[in-house]
């Protein structure tokens, strides 16, 4: 893991030749097309175009066994952005840390923070080369603002905690707003998804949030399915039931409506009103650290 972030603040004053002259001053990565990976199959059901045959030929595999796997995708997105809305509006967070970015989709979770408090400061973490690749270039932020864009692995929290880039830009002494969004389905049990939440969330002073949405089959099995097709590309995958999910927020405090398929959590007037929980298959949930 190289631990490489990229901090923009005050410096976005400077040119864009300045922030491309950053990004080609990397080295190329391997971005493994011929292999397919969720990032970018994630894309692919949000419609971007960052995806490749290998990717496509995987997810076009899922949506055989989950054929709203794009419907499902786009509520998570919607739910992002109400969560953050509120995380930075009424509760007035300032600092944001999104563990598992994946590939850069307008508006990012940066995007809707800074729309309400422009002075908001936001790390990404990830561990993808072409996550990498993208939020080089394109995680910048407001000037009053931060963004960072942090190398490392979610399987390593105390590495996530102790990197200088985070502590360069967010003040780990002040409430932060800590998403995991539909990426702890990525980690099986074997892995303890769960210990690896707490140690993020232990790092992280009282008055913190957590957000997080995770997969189910709850509803429709085709969710397993699509779990099965996920493993059967080589990508560890594991749907699990509300009593699983609802253990990531042990000792929170849940915010009202508490976990729900994410359709159901405040839904705003752009929220399809037709949706069911089995098309979303998703719950999700914020909850505050005592």
């Amino acid at each position: 893991m190289r631990g490489q972030a990229r901090v923009s603040g005050e410096s976005l004053s400077e040119s864009p030749a300045w922030w491309r002259s950053r990004a080609q001053a990397h080295p190329p990565v391997d971005l493994k097309t011929d292999q397919p990976h969720s990032a970018r199959m994630y894309d692919y059901y949000l419609g971007g175009k960052d995806n490749f045959p290998a990717d496509r030929a995987a997810a076009e595999q899922a949506l055989a066994s989950f054929p709203n796997a794009r419907t499902a995708s786009h509520a998570n997105r919607a739910f992002m952005a109400r969560t953050t809305r509120h995380l930075a509006g009424e509760a007035g967070i300032r600092q944001f840390l999104d563990i598992g970015t994946g590939i850069p989709t307008s508006p990012n979770l940066h995007e809707v923070a800074q729309s309400v408090a422009p002075q908001a400061r936001v790390v990404y973490a990830d561990n993808d080369p072409i996550v990498l690749t993208h939020a080089r270039a394109l995680l910048t932020g407001t000037a009053q603002g931060a963004t960072a864009y942090l190398d490392v692995d979610l399987h390593d929290p105390q590495r996530i905690l102790t990197a200088q880039e985070l502590h360069d830009t967010l003040d780990l002494t002040q409430p932060v707003a800590l998403s995991v969004l539909a990426i702890m389905h990525f980690v099986p049990d074997a892995d303890d998804p769960h210990g690896l939440l707490r140690q993020l969330l232990d790092g992280l002073p009282a008055g913190s949030y957590l957000t997080l949405t995770h997969a189910t089959a709850d509803h429709d099995d085709g969710m397993e399915r699509l779990a099965a097709s996920y493993r059967a590309s080589g990508i560890p995958a594991q749907q699990r039931t509300r009593a699983e999910v609802l253990r990531f927020f042990d000792g929170l405090d849940l915010l009202d409506p508490g976990l729900q398929i994410v359709h159901r959590w405040r839904p705003d007037p752009d929220t399809p009103p037709d949706l069911t929980d089995a098309q979303v298959s998703f719950y999700g949930a914020v909850a505050r650290k005592r």
